[in-house]
């Protein structure tokens, strides 16, 4: 594995264990060139995965891209961060079973979708937000009164 800090292709693992959900295991490391110390994580991939945006473009699976967008939609919210951990596992997990290598972009901001609004509201609205690209305060009504009326 690579240094972060450094760029020696050298490094060795100090401890290894899994991670709090067992669906990674969590190695941390150490550089033998500048001794600088950083964690990896790894996980089970059942398949590559390809994204296909709105305007046919096609890119890789990443699940750190899914991960930040999540983390800006929880942001100073109160969710443990196990819990959005596993929400992204089962997300990613539900992608692979679907059994197609290319996924259209829509299809995961769906299951993003669902996945936030039973974690957390205000997390789902600001998603949809930008997901459903809002315009004016009309789309935030709208949205929250379908909310307000999921409730019921």
């Amino acid at each position: 594995m690579r240094c972060p800090f450094c760029g020696h292709e050298d490094t060795q693992v100090k401890d290894s264990r899994p991670s709090e959900d067992n669906s990674a295991i969590r190695r941390r490391r150490h550089c033998l060139e500048c001794g600088g110390r950083f964690t990896t994580f790894e996980r089970v991939q059942l398949r590559e995965l390809v994204v296909v945006k709105k305007s046919g473009r096609r890119e890789p699976f990443d699940r750190d891209k899914l991960e930040r967008s999540l983390s800006h939609a929880l942001r100073k919210r109160p969710v443990e961060a196990d819990r959005v951990e596993r929400m992204i596992t089962g997300i990613v997990r539900r992608l692979e079973s679907l059994g197609e290598n290319e996924i259209p972009a829509a299809t995961i901001g769906e299951l993003v979708m669902q996945a936030l609004s039973s974690l957390d509201k205000v997390a789902y609205v600001r998603f949809a937000s930008v997901y459903k690209n809002f315009r004016e305060t009309k789309d935030f009504e709208n949205l929250i009164g379908q909310l307000e009326g999921d409730r019921d």
